[in-house]
């Protein structure tokens, strides 16, 4: 869309869309931004920017299924503990790629991350060595610093889209020392030199806020989507320690979610009945 507007309206306003293919501009911009990128973060940063490329391509993995999922998965361990107690836990916290209860939820299996989260606060009540006061504190501690961590991709992206700008002035100003030269010669050639030298500055706009911008702005979303799953799940432990039963324990998780992706009421008791059957 952003390119088709671009491009559309520079067409239609009779323009040379050749005029605009400028690779040592390109070269320039590019590759300026992307050497400040890596002076300035570390190895893991850019890392985890280069491979949210395919995240973002991809999209947010959290849909209401995945979350009635994590839900039906916790009302069953809640419902197991309530049953044979919270020792019975132990071996389906130790291994959940054998538990029969994890594996019913081959989506959480997956996520790694929400996976050891559950097993490591699972583990701790099973101690019973903490009161709900501690394992919440304990909880946001962790909570803020995976979003600090999550946070440290988009910042840097960010850097980026507001050095572009910048970066195409350089090569603006580039151009404009390449026109300086040029002086005497044919006046053809100098408003070729002028073109290339203001299409530097027009692509270093055009990344910085049609492209480099808005992506930091998506992994943005996406991590507070992957926050809201911890929430989630953080909601839901503590309300089981606090002594509620599995299903208002669930209702708890419930009620912590977007209401874009929050299922009803109704809706999560029978996708849950369905799995327990």
């Amino acid at each position: 869309m952003v390119l088709g507007c671009v491009a559309g309206g520079f067409v239609l306003s009779h323009g040379n869309l050749v005029a605009l293919w400028q690779p040592f501009e390109v070269l320039i911009i590019c590759g300026a931004a992307f050497g400040a990128f890596v002076i300035a973060n570390p190895g893991t940063v850019i890392k985890g920017a280069l491979g949210s490329i395919g995240q973002l391509l991809k999209g947010s993995k959290h849909t209401k299924k995945s979350y009635m999922e994590l839900l039906a998965l916790m009302y069953d361990l809640f419902t197991k503990a309530r049953k044979e107690g919270l020792m019975a836990l132990e071996a389906d916290i130790d291994e959940p790629e054998n538990s029969p209860i994890f594996q019913k939820y081959p989506q959480i299996l997956k996520n790694h991350h929400a996976l050891d989260f559950i097993a490591d606060y699972l583990r701790l009540m099973v101690g019973g060595n903490m009161n709900p006061f501690e394992i919440e504190n304990l909880m946001d501690v962790e909570l803020e610093t995976h979003h600090h961590e999550a946070a440290k991709i988009p910042a840097a992206i960010t850097a980026v889209s507001d050095a572009l700008p910048g970066f195409g002035i350089v090569a603006a100003v580039l151009g404009i020392v390449i026109t300086m030269a040029s002086i005497g010669g044919p006046v053809e050639e100098l408003g070729a030199h002028v073109a290339a030298a203001l299409v530097g500055t027009f692509l270093g706009i055009l990344l910085a806020y049609g492209f480099v911008g808005p992506m930091s702005t998506s992994l943005s979303h996406m991590n507070e989507d992957d926050s809201k799953v911890f929430e989630c799940i953080k909601v839901c432990l503590l309300a089981s320690l606090n002594g509620y039963a599995p299903q208002i324990a669930v209702e708890f998780g419930r009620k912590a979610l977007y209401s874009h992706n929050r299922p009803g009421f109704q809706e999560l008791e029978d996708f849950v009945k369905g799995k327990a059957e």
